[in-house]
């Protein structure tokens, strides 16, 4: 189980400091640190939501969210045009609710995948944009307090860090404006 927590605890510190670093201006979403540690957090994120389901009973939907979250960084550093990419998200988001309903009477879920979907979504948004920076706001915040109803620390501190980070820059670029 250290192992496990360990594993969560890394990939929560790589993806906050991915939240928390600033925006660049670069010529393609590959050439961005902050993308880099946003993706790789999201990786280590999903080892360790993988750990978490098989060896302390975590819930499966963290594993859905980085799986969301490997996919949405894919497109992110592939350059896939908002549009599609925003298609591709909002479907699965949908997917997800219809299929959480489903097998779950819980209605808490909703607040998890409409965050899951607004954290998919601002990876593939244009970096440095208001649109970005608010749909990661709102999306980890409803992440963090799906994770707190749940009782899973790692997830809960990990997103509540990476909205306030990322409200910091929502509140920047609306400055800006």
């Amino acid at each position: 189980m250290d192992h496990v927590l360990l594993a969560g605890i890394w990939g929560g510190l790589v993806a906050v400091l991915g939240a928390a670093y600033p925006e660049e201006k670069v010529s393609h979403p590959l050439y961005s640190t902050k993308n880099w540690l946003l993706a790789i957090g999201g990786l280590l994120l999903l080892v360790y939501s993988c750990l978490n389901y098989a060896f302390v009973s975590g819930s499966f939907f963290f594993i859905l969210l980085e799986s969301l979250v490997v996919m949405a960084s894919l497109m992110m550093m592939a350059n896939v045009k908002e549009s599609l990419a925003s298609i591709v998200l909002i479907l699965a988001g949908v997917a997800f609710i219809a299929w959480s309903f489903f097998l779950y009477e819980d209605h808490q879920t909703i607040f998890f995948i409409v965050g899951l979907t607004g954290v998919a979504l601002g990876y593939t948004f244009k970096m440095g944009s208001v649109k970005r920076s608010l749909a990661l706001t709102l999306g980890s915040a409803l992440i963090a307090l799906f994770s707190f109803l749940g009782k899973d620390a790692v997830f809960f501190w990990l997103n509540a860090f990476f909205a306030v980070f990322s409200a910091y820059y929502l509140i920047t670029a609306i400055r800006k404006r």
